[in-house]
């Protein structure tokens, strides 16, 4: 043997997934209680990057765990044709047992699904929690369940989710089909897909954005939207006790300013939950990158996200997809949600804030159909397509770098002659020849067939109207503080809706405080972080003194 032959054979593999993430899944799937079967289905392709990538993976994931088995067949195969695989590549899991399949590769995000749902099958029923298992009780008929999704979208992972527990929990009645959009454009096209998730049931109803769990297999049984009645048909199905856990604080959002006030409480000695009824990160979850946090040059706002959830859970429980329902002050604070009710002796409300409207025709008509407030979740699927961004601050001009890196044809409409954004972005955007309509506002979004296919656009000084074809438009002209739970329980709004607190965080309710975008000022993430800390330490102060009290 030569010495060359010698250091090529001593030359480390190269694998897939980062030695640093097969470490983390090493010792995750240690734990698997059951067998989880991959069958990969592909073309034979070579020149396929994504046929590739999925086979790849998926037999790296089987060196990683002895429960896990990899199969690869041709799409044409006797096993292909039996298991009514007809796109490629498609990954069915334990096929024998369950109909659960991801259509397309598991790319991004959406890895972290295909991740989750390998847990979720190995651990079989044990994985579904009892409130769903008796929601999806009442189902008597077939549902065939479709989650599109993207590799940007953090929220896509917790609707696949969603739709992988009801397919274990009613395996004759349920099937769940994960498809990466950007993969399948006209699969797509055909289930109107225009913002992600989305979820198809039965090709009869559609359902986009992430819900929790209980909602998910509520819209499963009755094919109807489930906003408000999650409770109620949980009650219906025998779910009318639910458990209690008593907490020192209950904090109410799970984004910089929530996670952060989780620390400080838990290593204060309060002992905490935080609830969320999404995901983990709020705004931060879909900033492509961050720029100005101390510490990082630049960092992807999922990253960023990551590390804060993952230093919170090592002191504090954070409960994502766990909506809060009503809150009750007494001697208790009492948070009621769709799982449980929660008895605390204070609550934070760090509830963020919701992506501002346009308020113009046909941006309700077209929402999910082309009009989307969310580059990181929906940019992909405008590739090689034209675009409008409408704003002039830092979100706007970061979400309009990110669609023109994508290969989006992107311009900026903004209502002023200059911007409010950081000088940084503004050369940025000049560097990349982003075009922008100054003194511009939209007037009217305009479709056909449910689709976006221009915009009517007015400057503001000439007065000047004309339409402009297009495919998609996003919105990114600020935020709505999510402020209307804290008004149902008496905390003073200031004129914005924002929450009013003092220095410390504190509201004009005893025990309750407030930190973050909900609480108005600047908006930073550096700025809901200290206010996350301030809230908590408050909290800790008043419950040892009792200065509440007085």
């Amino acid at each position: 043997m030569s010495e060359n032959d010698s250091a090529q054979n001593s030359e480390e593999r190269r694998w897939l997934i980062p030695e640093e993430g097969r470490k983390h899944l090493a010792g995750v799937f240690a734990g698997l209680p059951g067998e989880v079967t991959l069958d990969v289905f592909t073309d034979g392709d070579e020149k396929n990057q994504y046929n590739e990538y999925t086979v790849r993976f998926a037999q790296e994931l089987a060196e990683l765990a002895d429960k896990i088995d990899t199969r690869v067949h041709a799409l044409d195969s006797a096993e292909a044709q039996r298991l009514g695989v007809t796109l490629g590549p498609s990954t069915l899991l334990n096929a024998g047992t369950y109909a659960i399949r991801f259509t397309g590769a598991p790319l991004g995000e959406e890895a972290r699904g295909f991740i989750e749902a390998i847990m979720l099958v190995s651990a079989g029923k044990a994985a579904v929690s009892e409130n769903v298992g008796r929601i999806l009780e009442r189902l008597e008929e077939k549902r065939t369940v479709r989650v599109f999704s993207s590799p940007g979208c953090p929220y896509c992972p917790g609707q696949v989710v969603n739709a992988v527990k009801c397919a274990i929990a009613s395996p004759q009645l349920v099937s769940a089909e994960a498809v990466n959009s950007d993969e399948f454009p006209e699969l797509s096209r055909k289930y109107g897909v225009g913002s992600v998730p989305h979820t198809n049931i039965n090709d009869e109803f559609d359902a986009v954005g992430l819900m929790p769990e209980e909602r998910f297999a509520v819209e499963l049984v009755t094919m109807k939207d489930a906003s408000g009645m999650v409770r109620e048909a949980g009650q219906d199905a025998g779910t009318g006790d639910y458990p209690v856990e008593k907490v020192d604080l209950v904090i109410v959002g799970a984004g910089p300013a929530g996670l952060t006030a989780g620390i400080y409480a838990e290593r204060s000695g309060l002992k905490s939950v935080v609830l969320d009824k999404a995901v983990v990160g709020g705004q931060v979850a879909v900033t492509p990158v961050v720029e100005n946090y101390p510490g990082f040059k630049n960092v992807g706002g999922m990253n960023l996200v990551e590390m804060l959830a993952a230093h919170t859970r090592e002191y504090a429980h954070v409960q994502e997809h766990e909506e809060i329902e009503e809150i009750k002050i007494g001697r208790n604070i009492e948070v009621y949600t769709a799982r449980n009710v929660y008895l605390a002796r204070a609550l934070v409300f760090a509830t963020g804030a919701q992506w501002r409207e346009l308020g113009v025709p046909g941006e309700d008509t077209y929402f999910g159909k082309g009009v989307s407030h969310c580059a990181s979740c929906d940019g992909f699927m405008f590739k090689g397509k034209k675009v409008i961004i409408v704003g002039g601050g830092n979100t706007a001009l970061t979400d309009a770098l990110h669609l023109k890196n994508l290969g989006v044809d992107i311009t900026v409409v903004h209502r002023r002659d200059a911007f409010r954004a950081e000088q940084q972005l503004q050369d940025a955007l000049e560097r990349e020849q982003i075009p922008v309509l100054w003194d511009t506002v939209v007037e009217e979004i305009l479709g056909t067939d449910g689709l976006v296919t221009g915009a009517r656009l007015k400057n503001v000084k000439s007065g000047d109207v004309h339409e402009v074809a297009l495919d998609g438009v996003f919105v990114a002209v600020g935020h709505v503080p999510n402020s209307a739970l804290a008004a149902e329980l008496g905390v003073t709004l200031n004129e914005d809706g924002t929450i009013a607190v003092d220095r410390a965080m504190r509201t004009n309710i005893p025990r309750v405080y407030a930190a973050g975008d909900v609480t108005g000022g600047i908006r930073q993430i550096v700025t809901a972080v200290g206010n996350g800390a301030t809230a908590a330490l408050s909290a800790f102060e008043d419950l040892q003194s009792s200065r509440w009290k007085k």
